[in-house]
């Protein structure tokens, strides 16, 4: 069978939530078992988005192969249950220099580089390069930016080049769009998406299926308006409101028809859609028996996208705990003068103090680890929170007044978190840090090794300080273990606190492996802990 292809666009408004759509539809192929490579195209001309903003751009999500990608991967990677690689991730930035290099080296014989063909050549080849490497039956392409961006046009070029190139029934174009309600009556209006069709067309590309973002049900009669103006079937018209929660995306359209529509339209085989495990867990989302609000201390907690995955992993974590997880976001400058840390936490289940660069609110991270770490409050420490809870203990435990890392302070007295000595001589800021997978060997009997079930783990790491290994042994002489190491020994990579309910952090990333349907073990056993907690100061 010859890979299908599905081009997601959006219409009228950005964050219209392309990325959660086509996540959900990913998901219901994925579910009728077939083999599913998403990949996202982006716009900018940044190479990645390594550098980018979190207040700006959201989250960086790392892959396991290491690249440093827009936060849709990580939807994509949640709702479908695989693994994104650096393919997965295509800018105009890797798309023109890798055109560059191709000219530099002669490539072209000496033609006049253009846009046509050259650039959108370029996307194609990505775009199909990913459909081998992965072995898929359907690519799902997210293209960034809305209909109308100059940005954009080379992408939407390219992609109406694939139907000529593929064929008819090999692709397919999905199109998100807004239906907004205005005035006191909440009046239905479809003429911004007649509008942004229209836009699209205008390039040369007609939508097979348009998903419909709207606040009310649309009555039958709007359905027929836009499947008349817009030109697309009824039943591909896929109204989607908002949810109780994201995860319940998939089965709206699955019972909407839009499985079996995709793949009738594909001529994929048809196949039953198994969402009964689907069905389960958002059962368990909506209708949790217990509760627990959980702190999560960060430098950019005001974009609610910068701690992206963090937050999904608390959800995820809730299903096996058959508990709602509520987040508290707690920007960490705000404890070192505007509110006391022990206001802050006062009434919560259970700390994440989360990742982050630069010196701007570590003291309040630190003044929050030690309060979780002095009362029994869990905690749970990430890349930079972990790095903040070795500090914490260094100054408060092993008396090492003035422990610091050499990225906030270059000369501390204590330096307990230095750059890693490969990093010195590092000069170009993206692409050059510790990422992607790497291995871990757990400690037997820690809380660390019992929660995974084994001793030797893999996780996602985005880092350039590490701890100093010229303060382990006074650490673990003060009762903090040691409780992961690089399997050279070289590397920390998670600590404990023996002594209290769950203290453990770690320098991976292990947010971005999470998903619905298999909560990773270290957010689980945090919102286990804080369960008992919770239930504990009740009695």
């Amino acid at each position: 069978m010859a890979t299908k292809y599905i081009f997601v666009t959006g219409g009228v408004v950005s964050g219209i939530g392309k990325g959660v759509a086509t996540a959900s539809l990913g998901r219901l192929l994925r579910n009728r078992g077939f083999t599913v490579a998403p990949i996202k195209l982006d716009p900018y001309i940044n190479v990645d988005a390594g550098t980018m903003n979190p207040f700006q751009h959201g989250e960086v999500f790392v892959t396991e192969d290491g690249a440093e990608t827009d936060l849709d991967l990580g939807h994509y990677e949640r709702f479908m249950d695989v693994n994104c690689s650096k393919g997965s991730s295509v800018t105009t930035g890797k798309v023109y220099k890798n055109v560059i290099e191709a000219e530099r080296r002669g490539d072209y014989l000496g033609g006049t580089v253009q846009v046509i063909p050259h650039v959108t050549n370029e996307i194609k080849a990505l775009v199909q390069k990913v459909a081998v490497e992965q072995e898929a039956d359907v690519v799902i392409a997210e293209i960034g930016g809305t209909v109308g961006d100059i940005e954009s046009l080379p992408f939407l070029e390219a992609i109406r080049q694939m139907r000529t190139d593929l064929g008819y029934e090999n692709t397919m174009y999905v199109h998100v769009t807004m239906v907004p309600t205005v005035g006191p009556w909440h009046e239905v209006k479809t003429k911004p998406t007649q509008h942004s069709v229209y836009k699209l067309r205008e390039i040369g590309i007609a939508p097979d299926v348009l998903v419909c973002r709207c606040e009310v049900t649309m009555e039958t009669e709007v359905i027929e308006k836009i499947s008349l103006f817009c030109g697309v079937p009824k039943e591909a018209v896929i109204q989607s409101q908002n949810l109780d929660t994201v995860y319940e995306v998939p089965l709206m359209y699955e019972d909407l028809g839009l499985g079996d529509f995709v793949s009738k339209r594909l001529g994929l085989e048809h196949r039953p859609d198994q969402m009964e495990e689907w069905r389960k867990l958002v059962n368990t989302l909506k209708n949790p028996s217990n509760e627990v609000t959980i702190a999560v201390v960060g430098k950019y907690t005001s974009n609610g996208d910068a701690y992206k995955s963090i937050a999904e992993a608390l959800v995820h974590a809730g299903i096996p705990n058959d508990c709602k997880v509520n987040v508290k976001w707690i920007e960490s400058d705000t404890l070192e003068g505007e509110l006391t840390p022990e206001a802050a936490l006062a009434d919560i289940d259970g700390l994440v103090v989360g990742p982050g660069f630069g010196g701007r609110g570590i003291e309040g991270k630190i003044e929050a680890i030690r309060i979780a770490r002095e009362s029994g409050l869990p905690f749970f420490g990430i890349c930079l929170g972990m790095q903040m809870a070795v500090i914490e203990y260094a100054r408060n435990v092993c008396g090492l007044v003035g422990a610091n890392s050499e990225e906030m302070l270059p000369h501390p007295p204590y330096p307990v978190i230095h750059l890693l000595p490969e990093q010195k001589d590092v000069k170009d800021k993206g692409a050059s840090m510790r990422l992607g997978s790497y291995p871990c060997n757990l400690v037997h009997d820690t809380l660390s090794a019992k929660l995974y079930g084994a001793t030797r783990i893999t996780e996602r790491h985005r880092h350039r300080y590490e701890v100093n290994n010229d303060f382990r042994e006074k650490l673990q002489e003060q009762g903090m273990i040691i409780s992961g190491v690089s399997p050279d020994y070289r590397l920390v990579e998670m600590v404990e606190v023996p002594a209290h309910p769950f203290f453990v952090a770690t320098q991976a990333h292990p947010e971005f492996k999470s998903r619905p349907n298999r909560a990773h073990p270290l957010f689980q056993g945090l919102v286990k802990a804080a369960l008992e907690s919770k239930k504990k100061a009740s009695v």
